[in-house]
């Protein structure tokens, strides 16, 4: 969902689980380092003498995609494998020592091969949801292929530095507020807390008492940073952006997330930030749009009949009804 779609609610976009942990631990075994060559390689020995000059270090050649580094069953692992395994490794990871990732992703590869081939003798293939599952997870390679093909080269500094200059360097610099907020259920609670406020109460512990924003209450008595008027939704934006430092709300302000009771704090305008500072976010922005593009030419090229719950095709321009949903009827 697009930050310009929704107020920042923290507490309902932080959660964890034990399917998340586990998935965590999944991905960092399952990385490995661009290179790993050093990783088999021992550590050099220390020089005989501080007198001695200091000999060039030797080129090591590239280590052997073909190199056997287990076997199970008879069936090879190789580095080649491994490094192939690190295809959606983390930045964060590239930060640890070969020699800490290697033997957990070589451990990680025979737990699995283990895996697949007890599974094999047990035919599990020929089970129908594995089947499924199995003929699932090869059309989404398939997709990813194709989109990332489509979509990969489009993504060059030239590229980057364009959307830059479009949407950042060439337009004027943007004001933003720095405001908190108590959020509440009804208007009759968002005035009563507006009346409290005007009797002199602080605004942070009644945020922290009484705001169902969790989230934002817990941080800085419903502190929500500073933030562009595109970043929370029209009604609380047009309401907060209305107001002078240093005041609160004097009404309730209503969304789709309940009463709001605004208080701002300070209001300055953004600096253009420097191309580096979000060029992330820019080549983000770009896979978005490159996505697409590519997804309107896949359809473009194919032809698509969509059918009503009668089972006839529908026209091309409408959408299709869910199997049992009465149809609206025709107007006279």
């Amino acid at each position: 969902m697009r930050a310009a779609q929704k107020l920042r609610v923290y507490s309902l976009m932080r959660f964890t689980s034990p399917a998340s942990a586990l998935a965590t631990a999944v991905l960092l075994t399952s990385t490995l380092l661009s290179s790993t060559a050093a990783s088999a390689a021992p550590a050099p020995p220390p020089p005989a003498s501080s007198a001695a000059p200091a000999a060039a270090p030797a080129q090591q050649p590239p280590a052997d995609p073909n190199l056997v580094v287990a076997t199970v069953d008879g069936n090879k692992i190789t580095l080649g494998d491994i490094r192939q395994s690190a295809a959606n490794m983390p930045q964060q990871l590239r930060q640890l020592p070969p020699n800490m990732i290697f033997p957990m992703l070589v451990n990680q590869a025979v737990d699995q091969k283990a895996i697949q081939i007890v599974a094999h003798k047990a035919n599990l293939e020929t089970d129908p949801e594995v089947r499924a599952a199995m003929a699932a997870a090869a059309n989404n390679a398939l997709q990813t292929a194709w989109l990332s093909r489509q979509v990969t080269p489009t993504l060059t500094d030239t590229a980057i530095h364009d959307y830059y200059l479009k949407n950042y360097a060439n337009k004027p610099p943007e004001k933003e507020v720095h405001a908190r907020h108590i959020l509440v259920k009804t208007e009759a609670e968002a005035q009563d807390v507006i009346k409290k406020l005007k009797a002199g109460e602080a605004f942070g512990p009644l945020a922290e008492k009484l705001s169902i924003d969790k989230g934002s209450a817990k941080n800085n008595g419903g502190d929500l940073g500073w933030f562009k008027k595109g970043d929370m939704v029209p009604a609380f934006s047009d309401a907060a952006f209305a107001m002078q430092p240093n005041t609160f709300s004097q009404t309730p302000v209503k969304s789709q997330f309940g009463y709001h009771v605004i208080q701002i704090l300070d209001t300055r305008t953004a600096p253009i930030p420097k191309e580096d500072e979000v060029k992330d976010k820019i080549r983000q922005q770009l896979i978005q749009q490159g996505v697409r593009s590519a997804v309107e030419k896949a359809t473009s090229e194919v032809k698509i009949v969509r059918f009503g719950p009668d089972g006839k095709p529908i026209p091309e321009n409408a959408q299709p009804a869910l199997p049992g949903t009465p149809t609206a009827a025709p107007a006279k």
